[in-house]
């Protein structure tokens, strides 16, 4: 009688509409164990809610609930599923999910949110904006996404950290987690905030140093993937054979009699993999399902929006004759089409630049006459950005040759365009992803700038200029939050130290802190130039209107940005502010 009371008293009975909603009026974190009637709740797990209820719960935040689905509305999707199943509901909102008797998951799971909710209760952090998951039918086809810790699709978070980026690691780490079978899902880089950085690892915490490693965390930029394992078998990363009885152990622990997981083969984590291949020390790894899921609605909250788009880039070509004659025809079309020109200019091939680009008709007769023609004057190269814009721009432009077009694809740019004398596409494709990615490379050799983003300029500013930058293609490649004193001004404005007005410029840099910027794209320093508008916000207004200081300027001063005026100049001042920055390559047409 003494266990069975033990029992009650540990998880609370839950076996009706009413007394579910009563249950959600809890405080803290309640724990749900959903169960059915015929097998009742999972015995398995109660020595670790135990354990969990006299080592966590001093404040009465934490709660175990077992819940009979038959007899509860809101638990129609669980009924006649014999697998365990425990929810997870913070202040009467059901925010996690997690399917099976994983006892570590769990453990992990209470653990974190109870931690959460001490810290909340202290005022040492903001309470998380939490999804409430749905319950849906898992039999019902298109009834809905459950957030689910045991759903198809699970996510892996890795964030590249600032020195690391800074020294350009992040584009070998993740060569090595597309070898090893995973899927890049989302990428984007940023300078992590305070909040996100000590909720991300929160596991570090108790650690002396945990200060120092959050202000290391948020001094520079991150490079944040969001990976999964794709829809085929994971490879097996461990070049040893498994251990067939440290499995069958693994097997049996943490499950009840009536419920059985199948074996799996038993890989290497992604951490270490990466351990192995010796680049773990660059990057940190939440595998947690989890807390995946959570850090996703943090640091990507339209991610579902963003994954269903298959954004890609694409070179394309306006051949010389129909760059002259049909130009803005054919900008008009691709603008309709749905397109994003994230970069175009003007270039007259050589004639080993033409035959590279027109290496496929190097058999036919018309070959050398072309070559001559796609020297003869300028063509005009494009980077295009589209969902599936690859195989659109291909599908849209047609096959190579007119003839083919005519028979295949009649409705082509390439039959509305054609040229009698030239039996040729006037217009050119990347034929494949990494195709795309080396040709752009090669015409749009990417060019670092230094800039600046002045202390004057409000919060609410400064977010405005940053989705500025990014709308116009920049990549923020190095970022950092300082106060210019003078030592650090004269790294920046060194050209001008001799100046009479210097000092006035010393002394609106001590305002307050500057955000200062390595910016990467092809041409950056003129086209940061251009972005940032004249040098007098009164100017700007009228000679460009929608310059950064036509918008946000004050006046020649305080007129809310600074660059770099030549690309020596943007080299020099980078790397007196990023000493360790490796900057891209600038060998380019």
């Amino acid at each position: 009688m003494a266990g069975k009371k033990r029992e009650i008293q540990l998880q609370a009975v839950v076996n009706s509409q009413s007394l579910w909603d009563e249950m959600l009026q809890n405080k803290g974190l309640t724990v749900i164990d959903v169960y059915q009637a015929w097998c009742g709740p999972c015995k398995a797990m109660q020595p670790l809610f135990r354990k969990l209820k006299n080592e966590l719960n001093e404040d009465e935040l934490l709660h175990f609930v077992v819940a009979e689905a038959d007899n509860i509305v809101t638990l129609q999707p669980f009924r006649d599923k014999c697998e365990p199943v425990f929810l997870f509901s913070v202040n009467g909102k059901i925010i996690a999910r997690i399917n099976g008797a994983n006892a570590p998951l769990v453990n992990k799971k209470i653990t974190n949110l109870i931690n959460e909710e001490k810290k909340i209760a202290a005022g040492e952090m903001v309470r998380p904006q939490y999804r409430e998951i749905v319950f849906v039918d898992s039999d019902v086809e298109d009834a809905g996404e459950a957030h689910s810790e045991s759903a198809e699709q699970l996510y892996i978070i890795v964030i590249i950290k600032p020195d690391a980026v800074m020294t350009r690691k992040s584009l070998e780490i993740k060569k090595k987690i597309i070898e090893a079978g995973y899927v890049l899902e989302i990428e984007d880089k940023r300078v992590l905030t305070e909040q996100q950085a000590r909720e991300f690892y929160s596991r570090k915490a108790e650690e002396p140093d945990f200060q120092d490693f959050v202000l290391f965390m948020t001094s520079g930029v991150s490079h944040i993937l969001v990976i999964s394992q794709g829809d085929e078998e994971q490879p097996d990363l461990k070049e040893t054979e498994p251990d067939p009885e440290m499995e069958a152990k693994e097997a049996d622990e943490d499950h009840h009699e009536e419920v059985r997981t199948p074996v799996k083969k038993k890989h290497d984590s992604l951490q270490e993999y990466l351990e192995r291949q010796h680049v773990s020390q660059f990057c940190d790894i939440e595998e947690n399902l989890t807390d995946t899921n959570h850090f996703i609605d943090i640091l990507f909250p339209d991610f579902k929006n963003m994954k269903n788009l298959k954004l890609e880039k694409t070179l394309a070509f306006l051949r010389p004759r129909l760059f002259q004659e049909k130009r803005e025809h054919v900008l008009k079309i691709i603008e309709d089409e749905g397109f994003k020109i994230l970069m175009q200019r003007q270039i007259i091939l050589s004639e080993e630049e033409a035959q590279t680009l027109c290496r496929e008709y190097e058999n036919e007769d018309y070959f050398e006459n072309v070559i001559e023609q796609m020297t003869s004057g300028p063509s005009l190269a494009l980077v295009l950005l589209r969902d599936c814009g690859l195989q659109h721009w291909k599908n849209l432009i047609g096959p190579s040759s007119v003839e083919k077009a005519k028979e295949h694809l009649p409705e082509s740019l390439c039959v509305r365009f054609a040229m009698e004398d030239l039996p040729i596409n006037q217009l050119y494709g990347s034929d494949s992803l990494e195709e795309a990615e080396k040709e752009i490379q090669y015409f749009f050799p990417s060019q670092d700038t230094l800039a600046l983003i002045k202390p004057h300029v409000t919060h609410e500013q400064r977010e405005e200029i940053l989705k500025l930058i990014r709308e116009t293609g920049f990549e923020i490649t190095q970022m950092k939050e300082v106060v210019l004193n003078e030592e650090a001004a004269e790294k920046i404005y060194s050209k001008i130290k001799g100046r009479d007005f210097y000092q006035d410029v010393l002394q609106m840099l001590s305002e307050g802190p500057s955000l200062v910027m390595v910016l990467t794209k092809w041409n950056a320093v003129s086209d940061w130039r251009r972005l940032m508008g004249p040098i007098d916000p009164d100017e700007a207004k009228l000679l460009s209107p929608d310059s950064i200081r036509a918008h946000f300027g004050r006046s020649t001063l305080k007129n809310a940005v600074h660059g770099s005026s030549t690309i020596y100049e943007a080299m020099e001042t980078i790397s007196r502010m990023f000493e360790d920055f490796i900057p891209e390559n600038h060998e380019g047409n």
